[in-house]
């Protein structure tokens, strides 16, 4: 939770924690000490102190967790001291820069904070539910929670430990420094058709729940065949892959998927290859920008990408530069008695158009073709 440097408290966003007041829910305090393990017993000041931190380190530190300002309220715990301490230790002993140590704090900040508003909203609402006429939430509350607790922090620091492996051998693999930061990925956008309209018909339940479904589904579809989520937007989702077959794979599994479901809005695609700079998990730069731009203007269940991404396909055999060859090469194949290459996709070149911001760009319509290898 977060100060001012002057020690004054301000009234925050209201999403984070806040001091003890006369009127504070007694169930919420004993709820606290049971997810923090320790009472409240430092000031911020007080905090900082004890860890050996200056203020405004704290303070840097504190916000760019997420957490609300709470002037000089004794509401931090021992735990707050020590994951101070630790913060500040590893800029001590040189292992992080103090700017890298704050986006350390806040890209976890955010992660976890998206994490533990999902599990409230949609996890343990429902579980406490009181099961029996009679009986409150609050008498299932805390039991749940108190068995909850340590399984769930298990899961996730297995999660967490899995995927930091997963991110580690990305990176060393990566040809040189620069490519860590600055890397060619094949980057898509998958959007559902028409969701403004659903929006004005449909209840919001009904709503969230086909988001849900939404997103479930292009997630799974993209870890299973190799690529990563980068993030969803509701009716939207953005994900890149390390090389442009997995990414048109990806994309093509999520247009077939949404069509056969006839609960699902229809679906198009835009994807781009070339360089992408990542920071804190997301990704930027043009290629982005014109995967973003091809979504909007791809047909209805189907997928458009630019020529650099059509041109790596071609590269590696993924798909013919033309049907013109690929019949020429089944010709030939016939004629020798061998066996003609195997394409995946097929490239369809469209009609050049500007697109606002990018210049004139050469989009090609993807399809699959032939048997898959």
């Amino acid at each position: 939770m977060t100060v001012d440097d002057t020690g004054s408290g301000t009234a925050g966003d209201g999403r984070g924690d806040h001091p003890a007041d006369p009127g504070e829910d007694p169930l919420a305090l004993r709820l606290e000490q049971l997810i923090l393990g320790a009472e409240r017993r430092y000031t911020p000041f007080q905090a900082a102190r004890s860890a050996g931190v200056s203020m405004e380190l704290a303070s840097r530190f504190w916000r760019a967790m997420g957490f609300a300002d709470i002037g000089q309220a004794k509401a931090l715990t021992e735990a707050d001291v020590l994951a101070l301490r630790r913060l500040a230790g590893l800029v001590e002993a040189g292992l992080l820069s103090e700017a890298m140590a704050v986006q350390v704090a806040r890209s976890t900040g955010q992660t976890t904070a998206r994490l533990a508003e999902w599990q409230i909203d949609s996890f343990l609402e429902g579980l406490t539910e009181p099961p029996e006429p009679g009986m409150t939430r609050t008498e299932v509350t805390y039991p749940l929670i108190e068995l909850l607790l340590p399984e769930l922090e298990e899961f996730l620091i297995y999660v967490w430990r899995r995927q930091l492996a997963a991110a580690t051998g990305r990176v060393v693999q990566a040809a040189d420094d620069e490519e860590m930061v600055d890397r060619r990925l094949a980057v898509g956008f998958a959007d559902l058709v028409g969701f403004t309209r659903l929006t004005r018909r449909m209840e919001e339940e009904e709503l969230g729940e086909l988001v849900e479904a939404f997103e479930t589904t292009a997630a799974d579809l993209v870890a299973a065949r190799g690529g990563r989520l980068i993030k969803t937007l509701g009716d939207e989702v953005l994900y890149a892959a390390d090389d442009a077959g997995t990414a048109a794979e990806i994309a093509l599994r999520l247009i077939e998927t949404m069509a056969n479901d006839e609960t699902m809005p229809e679906l198009r695609v835009g994807m781009a290859f070339g360089t992408v700079t990542t920071r804190m998990g997301d990704v930027f730069g043009t290629t982005v920008n014109l995967a973003s731009r091809l979504t909007s203007i791809a047909p209805r269940d189907a997928v458009l990408v630019d020529s650099a991404f059509a041109q790596e396909l071609i590269r590696t055999g993924d798909a013919p530069a033309s049907e013109a060859q690929a019949a020429e090469e089944a010709a030939a194949a016939e004629k020798e008695g061998t066996q003609p290459p195997v394409y995946r996709f097929a490239l369809q070149p469209m009609w050049q158009r500007p697109v606002r911001g990018l210049g004139v760009v050469e989009p090609w319509l993807l399809s699959r073709r032939g048997t898959e290898r």
